[in-house]
């Protein structure tokens, strides 16, 4: 591990309230506010590797991104804005004109709920995906197919993550 998990991540449980996470890790929250998990980032192989630990989502698969705004005002999480996409492309790996940087694809969760998922935004560093405006990471309510404009089809903002403001 080069650069180990993101120190400023540290700074960001005292907003995000609530039990006491390991250090480097960010709460996940439900639209009530509930705990549903945690996320670390980490530099890796030229990229940013994001670890995201989750329980309490119904089975199956759910469309995760980054999305270019640092707030996770429930219920609907609409404050997080749209996916972080600074080169202006659109959504999806299958999609010719695409993908924004913040698809990353599908999350995949048990029966029982849980999912651990390791994901990976390539060709960045934590300094210039973080950037100063801060990003935040939403988890969708159904899959993402990769090739839709804007979103991939993956319906309603379930669960949310403040990764840096």
């Amino acid at each position: 591990m080069r650069l180990g998990y993101l120190t400023p991540a540290l700074l960001l449980l005292a907003a995000c309230g609530g039990g006491s996470p390991a250090p480097g890790d960010i709460v996940v929250r439900s639209g009530t506010g509930a705990d549903l998990g945690r996320v670390s980032l980490r530099e890796r192989d030229g990229g940013v590797q994001l670890r995201v630990r989750t329980s309490g989502l119904t089975p199956g698969m759910h469309g995760v991104h980054l999305h270019a705004a640092a707030k996770c005002e429930g219920p609907a999480f609409q404050t997080a804005g749209g996916h972080l996409n600074p080169a202006a492309k659109q959504h999806g790996h299958q999609n010719p004109a695409g993908p924004h940087q913040g698809d990353l694809g599908n999350l995949i969760t048990g029966s029982d709920g849980r999912a651990d998922a390791m994901l990976t935004v390539p060709g960045t560093t934590l300094r210039a995906l973080l950037g100063s405006a801060g990003i935040s990471l939403v988890v969708h309510a159904a899959a993402d197919d990769d090739k839709t404009d804007p979103s991939g089809n993956s319906g309603a903002r379930v669960a949310c993550a403040i990764l840096a403001n």
